[in-house]
């Protein structure tokens, strides 16, 4: 659903070194540099080919944003928050369980440089085709639907 975002950062350099440590475990350290032109501001993007996550200079932040990242296994989960703690960041929740969201649900959690509260997660029903999400949470119709039916359960 979302196309891209921008983070606005304080400290460029010090925000660029600390994800590119972050994204680097989970294969999305591939970074753009956009120069911006005619009003438009200099953009820092990750995710190799496809770039969705941008950092921008900013004198402000949002700290209620809340930005959770995959990863394609628990390894990959306690590999990016060691190089986040390896470059001075805080620590808000080590990898481990997360059964409050779902069972297999394993994260982590920790705070960037502009104290941004950061996840990264390992859903393996992504990629084991199991779905507990659906047994938890309703989709609710939207204006015309009379019922939703989880992807998974639609005849095809």
């Amino acid at each position: 659903m979302i196309d891209h975002i921008y983070l606005p950062v304080t400290d460029i350099d010090r925000s660029l070194q600390f994800y590119t440590a972050l994204l680097t475990p989970l294969d999305f350290a591939g970074r753009w540099d956009f120069k911006g032109q005619d009003g438009w501001p200099d953009l820092y993007g990750f995710g190799g080919d496809r770039p969705r996550f941008w950092l921008k200079r900013s004198t402000t932040t949002f700290p209620e944003l809340y930005v959770a990242f995959i990863a394609t296994s628990k390894e990959a989960v306690e590999k990016a928050y060691a190089a986040a703690l390896a470059n001075g960041r805080a620590d808000n929740g080590a990898p481990g369980p997360r059964p409050q969201f779902s069972d297999g649900y394993y994260a982590a959690n920790v705070l960037d440089p502009d104290g941004y509260s950061l996840e990264i997660c390992f859903k393996p029903w992504l990629y084991d085709g199991s779905d507990p999400v659906s047994s938890r949470a309703q989709r609710q119709p939207t204006e015309g639907e009379t019922t939703c039916v989880p992807p998974h359960q639609q005849r095809r």
